[in-house]
């Protein structure tokens, strides 16, 4: 009996336990899905306060967008969360054609295709912008993950699309080989920066409208750790592109901070 007793008493305890750990399972279950409930409870106040503080009182310029847009800028910028071009540089809707991806890069013409690409033949022939803003910054992780790649054999999605990139850490490595490692990507970050810039003239249709002075290319680079910009647009006459003297120079260079 003392034995049975012992067993019935175990039986009960074990299912003592699962049932606390079910009902453990509920409650977190219940307070994951109050903090998704709360996440899009604040989106929706957001764009609740954007309809009536923005676009009630802005109605005749959202029925003109509705219509068409024309933008001045095509804006390139990295995909990184901390550094949104409409919120940092004040970007309003129909002033920009955004296109966001890792380490804001440019690939080239020949390189092809990709949704970067599309976006420029779009938007330089279609909407026939006037500018185009390529946008990097501080403490980019996908300069840091071109920086410390041990060989230019890709080993995920990511790798595969910073090597584009490779030609800037090429020469960061052979100019601040002094340098630790995160001083390295810094420079890096301007330097595949500039890069892109390169990379935009290996497309036909916007070298000639660079050349015709109907399209400018400018650089911009975003420090969010003491929140300062840097601006500079590129001088076609001024740049060499042939790919042995491959050089960027630069004009009408300005520092926000």
């Amino acid at each position: 009996m003392e034995h049975t007793h012992l067993k019935l008493s175990t039986t009960v305890n074990c299912c003592s336990g699962l049932t606390q750990e079910v009902e453990n399972n509920k409650v977190n279950v219940v307070i994951e899905t109050e903090k998704r409930h709360d996440i899009f409870e604040e989106i929706k106040h957001r764009f609740l306060s954007f309809k009536r503080n923005t676009y009630m009182k802005n109605l005749e310029h959202f029925q003109r967008l509705s219509d068409a847009q024309s933008p001045n800028f095509l804006v390139i910028s990295c995909a990184d969360s901390r550094v949104c071009p409409s919120n940092v540089l004040g970007f309003q809707p129909g002033e920009a054609f955004l296109v966001r991806n890792i380490a804001n890069l440019v690939i080239p013409f020949e390189n092809g295709p990709s949704e970067t690409q599309a976006a420029l033949q779009f938007s330089v022939n279609t909407l026939e912008v006037e500018n185009i803003f390529v946008i990097g910054h501080s403490c980019c992780g996908g300069i840091r993950a071109l920086m410390s790649m041990q060989d230019e054999k890709p080993s995920c999605f990511i790798t595969n699309w910073v090597i584009n990139g490779k030609s800037a850490k090429i020469r960061t490595k052979a100019a601040a080989s002094t340098l630790n490692f995160d001083q390295q990507c810094k420079r890096c970050e301007k330097e595949s920066l500039n890069n892109s810039l390169l990379n935009l003239l290996t497309y036909p249709w916007i070298e000639e409208k660079v050349k015709k002075g109907n399209l400018s290319i400018h650089g911009g680079y975003y420090d969010f750790v003491d929140c300062t910009f840097e601006k500079w647009t590129l001088d076609y006459e001024a740049s060499s592109f042939n790919e042995e003297t491959r050089r960027l120079a630069v004009k009408n260079r300005e520092f926000w901070s």
